[in-house]
């Protein structure tokens, strides 16, 4: 009989950020979701207790960085410190959705490179292996000094898509720019469908340039689908369809891991009817107000779930991805 998961060995917990994922991996595991209390005291500060023991144990944390991104990193690290301070065996953060990926290099004087700052306090924190998914900027895995497990959604996408009927005369994937080329391709040779890949320059947080490039590259498609690794404001996505739309692109499908839909972003993705479809996972969970039209969530519990089970079993969780590229 294969080997699974002792129950008693393992202590599965989550922080606030996306309670419904925690659950859809615990159920995978056939393990409880522990329960942690969470409360503030007068003065704001957060308390913080674990529902069970950990002594001895191998113990799992599940907190997505999502907003109120400060709130819920302090949360997570809490748990951390005080699963290591109550002699848990091992202590996993499991981060599906780490925000802080994107500040990932100095680019401007006195600024941090806070992606790595974060690293290091989840080390400190008592982090011995950190697990997430589809990092904005893959160099953040470098960052830190305990192993660190990114996974993609990338297979859960691509079977979601597979169960339509796929054009390549019509069908084109279309990255928003040059540092998301190679997730695009990787995506489209799942489909057998081409690539292009736009050149963007950021003006600031919410505004950016598609260069003209783009609209040679799709003449003659139809049905385009931007593959990107998160919609934040819809900036990058709107400004390529509208792009897009003008080379004569008549259908557009966004396709990302982590859906934010933060500030105008809903507004600006209803604003344009060709924008017929947007699928995402359930990395970050969303409000009903934050839920664009025509809205498919795909759950990557499971994908969380077999690669916590290979890492209890000391197995590969490459063995999960065989057969497909990163």
């Amino acid at each position: 009989m294969e080997q699974q998961i002792d129950p008693n060995d393992v202590r599965l917990f989550s922080g606030r950020s996306n309670i419904p994922l925690a659950k859809n991996i615990s159920e995978h595991l056939g393990i409880p979701l522990e329960e942690t209390k969470f409360s503030k005291f007068s003065n704001d500060n957060l308390f913080v207790q674990l529902g069970a023991s950990v002594r001895g144990r191998v113990v799992y944390i599940v907190q997505s960085l999502t907003p109120p991104v400060s709130d819920h990193l302090v949360e997570l690290l809490m748990m951390l410190d005080i699963a290591q301070s109550a002699a848990a065996r091992e202590v996993h953060a499991v981060i599906p959705y780490f925000s802080y990926a994107r500040s990932d290099k100095k680019d401007a004087p006195r600024i941090s490179i806070t992606a790595r700052l974060i690293a290091d306090l989840l080390c400190t924190a008592g982090a011995t292996h950190i697990m997430t998914m589809t990092l904005h900027s893959p160099q953040v895995h470098g960052f830190f000094s305990i192993p660190a497990d990114p996974l993609t959604a990338r297979m859960t996408l691509e079977q979601f898509i597979r169960q339509r009927e796929i054009d390549p005369s019509k069908d084109v994937v279309v990255a928003p720019d040059m540092g998301r080329a190679k997730p695009a391709a990787r995506f489209a040779a799942g489909m057998g469908l081409s690539i292009a890949s736009a050149d963007k320059t950021r003006v600031s947080d919410t505004e950016v340039k598609i260069g003209g490039l783009i609209g040679r590259q799709v003449r003659g498609f139809e049905h385009a689908y931007v593959y990107d690794d998160e919609i934040a404001t819809a900036g990058s996505v709107v400004e390529l369809s509208e792009v897009l739309i003008e080379s004569g692109i008549q259908r557009i499908s966004l396709i990302c891991t982590h859906g934010l839909f933060l500030g105008p972003a809903v507004e600006r993705i209803k604003a344009i009817p060709q924008i017929q479809e947007i699928i995402t996972t359930d990395t970050v969970q969303r409000p009903s107000e934050r839920r664009p039209p025509n809205l498919t969530v795909l759950s990557v519990g499971n994908v969380f779930a077999e690669a916590i089970r290979q890492n209890y079993l000391r197995r590969s969780i490459g063995e999960l991805f065989e057969g497909m590229e990163t």
